[in-house]
């Protein structure tokens, strides 16, 4: 708490925000005093971390969190300390970590079970850097949810209609709107690289420095709400969905994925003459072998299963390649320190934590358990069949088949995100669509 204090005092701040993210990835917590953040604990009801998307408990609440409805403990990271840069006073947020009551990590809190990931990795002499690349569409305010989405205006007065895949000019229509964004990240320290526009309409892509796994997701998790909060102050909407445009590709979260040795700081996945390593191959068969299992945190709503669709940018099978955009699994042409897997399966609308556990933990058995892997796919693959799980239940049931997932996140945790993502489903599924009304109606 000396570095908090020491913080705070410096930047004048006056409130504190204490965030915890949730399971969606979102931020869930309190503004407090810093008087009273620095002399009262923080606590927050447990039950938050088992609400479904709607806002809705499971039906299993009372067996996977106290029926009293007790608090967890919240504890800051000062390493998470950044200040908002878009809040009217003098305002810090601080990323906490959430504690049972008896001071063990919380086993459904999603940054501990990135956490419980990196623990496994550091006991075998292992620091895995990842870099994350962000897509997001920003789309005009949209207040019917029955009214399709849309492309907001540019500075030209103009929507676009047409592809603008890496166009600049594309991307400076939203120039203001990007500045802003610039400066808010700047702000916040946040380690952002590259945008560049992506192949949908007003789509883009943020690209980050590799570093820490934790610390990357803080930053995507941050990010997030950065871009919603610029979006908002200039009147549209930034949207994280994985597939909000039947007509557009989908919006991914691309994971670069390394591991060191921490001894010696050398790249375990190439030896001292630059060759690819047995581990890596390993890394590559685990994440091949595993991500059905874990694919539910790569796709974790009803909607994330619709970008899985051929021919748009997503990928559908289990391939790897090199640099091959086609497969869901890349290897860049990279230096042999640079060596590293781009794992395309996750979404933009994946909890950060999350997903970055999922495809370590992928890794991880891979290696521990020598899967070796496919041969590499040459051409394009899109027109291969269809391997991946097209609907939510389908991968629910695949992370119940998967005693690995339990192995590397924990029993409890497992059980909770099944019982939220399945009553999520169940509500969803009782949804008529338009499309149903339109061709079942009288043609059945």
């Amino acid at each position: 708490m000396d570095k908090i204090t020491q913080w705070l005092a410096e930047h004048s701040i006056s409130e504190v925000e204490c965030l915890v993210p949730d399971m969606s990835g979102n931020a869930r917590g309190k503004f407090t005093p810093t008087d009273k953040f620095l002399t009262q604990d923080s606590r927050l009801p447990e039950s938050i971390l088992v609400q479904t998307v709607t806002g809705d408990y499971v039906d299993e609440h009372n067996e996977l969190v106290d029926p009293a409805d007790t608090d967890m403990l919240l504890e800051p990271d000062p390493g998470t300390i950044r200040l908002n840069p878009w809040a009217n006073e003098p305002t810090a947020q601080i990323i906490h970590d959430c504690y049972t009551r008896d001071g063990k990590r919380h086993p459904i809190a999603t940054r501990n079970i990135l956490r419980f990931v990196l623990d496994k990795y550091a006991e075998q002499g292992w620091q895995p850097v990842v870099a994350p690349e962000v897509e997001f569409y920003l789309v005009k305010r949209n207040l019917d949810p029955d009214e399709k989405l849309s492309a907001p205006v540019g500075r030209s007065g103009r929507t676009e209609k047409t592809r603008q895949s890496y166009s600049i000019d594309a991307a400076n229509e939203y120039e203001a709107i990007i500045e802003d964004m610039y400066d808010f990240c700047e702000a916040q320290g946040l380690d952002v690289d590259t945008l560049i526009h992506e192949s949908g309409t007003a789509q883009m892509e943020i690209n980050f420095l590799h570093g820490d796994p934790l610390n990357l997701a803080d930053q995507v998790f941050t990010f997030k709400r950065t871009v919603r909060e610029t979006a908002l102050r200039h009147g549209i909407y930034a949207t994280f969905m994985a597939k909000p445009m039947e007509d557009e590709p989908g919006s991914a979260l691309h994971l670069h994925q390394s591991v060191l040795d921490i001894k010696t700081g050398k790249n375990i996945f190439v030896d001292d003459d630059g060759n690819e390593t047995d581990l890596f191959m390993h890394f590559i068969g685990g994440t091949q072998e595993f991500t059905p299992g874990f694919i539910t945190f790569f796709a974790p709503n009803v909607n994330s299963y619709r970008r899985f669709t051929p021919e748009m940018a997503a990928p559908t099978s289990l391939h790897w390649g090199y640099e091959n955009r086609t497969t869901g699994l890349r290897v860049p042409d990279s230096a042999p320190q640079a060596k590293r897997l781009e794992n395309r399966f996750p979404g933009a609308d994946c909890n950060p934590y999350l997903a970055i556990a999922a495809s370590l933990a992928c890794g991880y058995l891979g290696m521990m358990k020598k899967v070796k892997p496919s041969e590499p796919y040459q051409g394009s693959c899109a027109s291969e069949p269809i391997t991946l799980p097209r609907t939510q239940e389908h991968a629910l049931n695949l992370l119940a088949e998967c005693p690995e997932a339990k192995e590397m996140f924990g029993e409890k945790f497992v059980r909770a995100w099944a019982a939220i993502k399945r009553d999520e489903y169940e509500e969803f599924n009782r949804v008529i669509s338009s499309w149903e009304r339109e061709y079942l109606l009288l043609n059945v």
